[in-house]
């Protein structure tokens, strides 16, 4: 069963950004910016930093492999 605003691991709603497909690289610098504060957010600042970078870097290579 897919996640609320999900349709597919990774693919977004209508007006929601896709992680699906994005570079790891990417994915991983987003990640990270908002685990250390640099992006602001409402709600990923606090789940980032609840993760490990290995962690992060492990969601970051998922999300980039979807389709």
């Amino acid at each position: 069963m897919a996640q609320p605003g999900m349709a597919q691991p990774g693919m977004a709603q209508p007006g929601m950004a896709s992680l699906a497909g994005t570079s790891k690289e990417a994915l991983l610098q987003k990640m990270l910016d908002f685990k250390t504060g640099k992006e602001a957010a409402t709600l990923m600042h606090q789940i980032a930093r609840g993760y490990s970078d290995a962690q992060l870097g492990a969601l970051a290579a998922y999300f980039s492999s979807a389709r």
